[in-house]
């Protein structure tokens, strides 16, 4: 294991990841209940999720000053550091997403609900498996190659979807301004799988060099 002689540095970074993963949740029932016109349980989620940002970044700086501070793993702290910023990342895009819907309040045509709610589902789906590949970096690293797979997969599955809901409002009569504003909110949503994508070329690279 990775991380034996660190056992509460490896608690931490878990503790860590189960963040990122509960607020990958709470985004998923954020969307369904903004979709479903249940204002305030999606306004509650909001909340539930920006309170999981502010405990993950407290973690994160948390883990990072131990790290730094007692010269835990030199020969990968670089790698580390990185890999939990870039998947804080993802976390932050989720939570702006759902501040976006709360302040702007997009008008979602009723024949968009159901691909909204996949894309949801597909972009969270590129973070949990970003996170179960950051967690097998530490514990099974033969393993960070289906998780990254998976992500890889996922992404392209939200790209498509993305690409039809553009596809379908553009091709009807509402202005053009509710179209962008459209188009705006599946390119935010969307971001999470590029940004999951990003942290596992990130965590790619990072597999070559513990390797050599």
């Amino acid at each position: 294991m990775f991380l034996k002689k660190t056992r509460k540095l490896e608690t931490q970074i878990d503790e860590y990841l189960d963040l990122v993963i509960t607020g990958g949740l709470i985004f998923k029932l954020g969307i369904r209940c903004y979709l479903d016109n249940q204002i305030e349980a999606f306004e509650g989620h909001l909340k539930d999720l920006r309170k999981i940002e502010d405990s993950a970044d407290d973690l994160r700086r948390n883990i990072e000053i131990k790290l730094y501070s007692r010269t835990l793993i030199p020969e990968a702290r670089g790698d580390v550091l990185g890999l939990l910023e870039s998947c804080d990342k993802v976390l932050n895009i989720t939570e702006e997403t759902l501040l976006e819907f709360s302040v702007e309040i997009p008008n979602l045509l009723p024949e968009l609900k159901n691909d909204f709610n996949d894309i949801a589902e597909s972009s969270i789906a590129c973070l949990e498996n970003t996170v179960s590949g950051i967690r097998a970096y530490f514990k099974n690293v033969d393993a960070v190659r289906d998780y990254v797979t998976k992500v890889q997969f996922y992404k392209k599955e939200t790209n498509k979807i993305a690409e039809r809901i553009k596809r379908t409002v553009f091709r009807t009569d509402h202005d053009l301004s509710f179209k962008i504003h459209i188009r705006y909110f599946t390119f935010h949503i969307e971001r999470i799988a590029e940004e999951s994508e990003d942290v596992c070329d990130r965590l790619s690279i990072a597999i070559i060099k513990r390797l050599e």
